[in-house]
């Protein structure tokens, strides 16, 4: 796992073993939001990354998940039982519960070799899930956090934008992986995640949090809006 600083209230944990999977850490006053939850298993090196910013498990308030797909859900069940609240899209709540598996995603012939290729590990636990949020509502930290619903990756595929602190987070919708900024892979549809992404294109931030890869800032951000949004 890798510590990345993004900004004095943001810190990634980075785990480069899954296509530079990120968890955000976002602070306020020492209350402690993440943003995902990584694969199963991930709950430890999680720890250990809050505390090397400073936090304890027990000062982390809630969990929001960005969808339903076990790289970013798969600890929220061990959150949990730290006494972390996990909330999710509605759409998406009940894969989180264990209830309904998630669905196949509708796969592009050159996603195909790509998918084969995975290697499948242990299933998340069911996780509780303590609310389900929909599109455009304010959730209580960065100073008013909307909620924006981009289906297409999943269901229940949700987007975060801070105006107060111009930063959005972008779960599975956009990735930034090798230096290439592109919409989300493994989708269960692809033109909607495409859309999705060009409306977030839109928004006046300075910061892209993306699920898988670098952050955006500065010119990369600005390339990403001249050109790969465009497509």
């Amino acid at each position: 796992m890798e510590i990345v600083s993004v900004l004095p209230q943001l810190t990634a944990l980075r785990f480069a073993q899954v296509n530079d999977l990120n968890v955000y850490v976002w602070h306020d006053a020492g209350v402690v939001t993440l943003i995902d939850s990584g694969l199963p298993g991930t709950a430890g090196e999680i720890e250990k990354g809050l505390r090397a910013v400073g936090f304890t498990r027990d000062q982390v308030r809630r969990v929001i998940l960005t969808h339903a797909h076990d790289d970013h859900i798969g600890s929220a069940a061990d959150l949990a039982e730290w006494g972390a609240e996990i909330w999710v899209h509605h759409a998406d709540a009940d894969i989180v519960r264990g209830e309904r598996p998630q669905p196949a995603p509708v796969l592009r012939e050159w996603e195909r070799p790509i998918a084969e290729a995975l290697e499948l590990g242990p299933a998340p636990r069911p996780a509780p899930v303590h609310r389900e949020i929909h599109d455009g509502e304010v959730l209580e930290f960065g100073g008013g956090a909307q909620v924006l619903a981009v289906p297409g990756h999943t269901e229940g595929s949700l987007a975060l934008y801070l105006p107060h602190h111009r930063v959005l987070f972008t779960g599975d919708t956009l990735a930034n992986v090798g230096g290439v900024t592109m919409p989300g892979v493994f989708n269960l549809d692809s033109a909607a995640v495409d859309a999705a992404a060009r409306r977030l294109s839109e928004l006046d931030a300075d910061v892209l949090c993306v699920g898988h890869g670098d952050v955006l800032t500065a010119a990369a951000l600005h390339a990403w809006r001249s050109h790969g949004a465009a497509r």
